[in-house]
């Protein structure tokens, strides 16, 4: 059974030619998925009825489910979604209150190796990474669902993006072309995998990168991310700074704010000198808390003074709003308990 989702117009083509249909037949279809968000095939009522019956017989449009979905008072909405295997994955749309945008975070991987000690992810360990139709399948589950069409994507769900590069490229290209969302609405982040960031450089993207930084200096980024020890801070920045020269596109900088650990003014200040030279923006966290960890939220005195003596040094900065708290809205929070079940 051939699966429609997340396969380009040539991809469909190949399917309509098999059935001696025309290429126009493929267009319907491919419009159908990006433009409609159909679900299944019946529904594509343009085509007749005698022909989405030989289109059944080789093809569906998703084999994705809805596991779990929930809904928090601000408007935003997680799902876990189970793909055939019986793995299951996090996607979430977030709305923010006077703005059109409809962000779409998508994951890139089932669990992830990097282990961050602030992320329920991470106690899962990797177990497998997604396709590129299985990363494109989340936004089209979240669109099928909720008949709005997704305007920004940022790989800022499970798993380490740049681990999975290939798969990850492919589907920002469909996403680009099909569903038509431009380069720079899309956000890669990543905890800081250099000969990954180096082939970016190259690769020319116009897509933004981010950065999980959390801590300015070694000693302390390494007790939250284990993957300074391989990829420390000294070699990260060559590789940043070789990538705003390369592209001339700005990084952002994601911080994560913790309690009596890197939100003091004196990590400020050594943030600031770390990301002096560096083309950037600032997008300060606050932690969102995970039982499991320990770690605890900063009071709000201490996240604006933090913002501002970033902002002192000449950085743009933002705080995130705090989106779905109510719904285990942390990464990995939501899988995380259903596999406890």
């Amino acid at each position: 059974m051939k699966i429609l989702s997340g396969l380009t117009l040539e991809e469909i083509t190949e399917i309509t030619d098999e059935l001696k249909a025309s290429k126009f037949r493929a267009k319907q279809i491919h419009n159908r998925i990006y433009l409609k968000s159909v679900s299944s095939i019946d529904e594509m009522s343009e085509l007749s009825k005698s022909f989405r019956e030989e289109l059944k017989k080789i093809a569906a449009v998703t084999e994705t489910k809805i596991k779990i979905k929930q809904t928090s008072s601000d408007g935003t909405i997680k799902y876990l979604v189970k793909y055939p295997d019986g793995e299951c994955v996090e996607t979430v749309l977030m709305r923010f209150d006077n703005r059109s945008n409809l962000t779409a975070c998508v994951s890139s991987q089932i669990g992830c190796a990097v282990n961050c000690s602030f992320c329920a992810t991470g106690k899962r360990g990797f177990i497998r990474n997604l396709t590129y139709t299985e990363i494109i399948d989340q936004v089209l589950t979240i669109q099928r669902d909720t008949g709005l069409k997704v305007t920004n994507i940022v790989f800022m769900g499970q798993g380490e993006p740049l681990l999975n590069l290939d798969n990850v490229l492919k589907a920002i290209d469909i996403f680009n072309n099909d569903f038509q969302i431009g380069a720079r609405r899309i956000t890669i982040s990543t905890s800081g995998i250099i000969p990954q960031i180096n082939k970016l450089s190259d690769y020319g993207l116009q897509s933004t990168l981010a950065i999980s930084l959390h801590a300015p200096v070694s000693e302390k980024r390494i007790k939250l991310m284990p993957i300074e020890e391989k990829y420390p801070l000294s070699k990260l920045k060559p590789a940043l700074l070789n990538y705003v020269k390369k592209t001339g596109r700005r990084i952002t900088i994601e911080y994560i704010l913790i309690k009596d650990f890197n939100s003091d003014i004196e990590t400020a200040k050594s943030l600031a000198l770390f990301l002096k030279d560096i083309k950037c923006n600032i997008n300060l966290i606050p932690y969102n808390d995970v039982t499991e960890t320990g770690y605890k939220k900063p009071s709000n005195n201490e996240i604006m003074k933090f913002k501002y003596l970033l902002e002192h040094s000449g950085k743009k900065v933002t705080v995130r709003l705090e989106r779905g708290s109510d719904i285990d809205a942390a990464c990995g929070q939501l899988s995380g308990k259903e596999k406890k079940k």
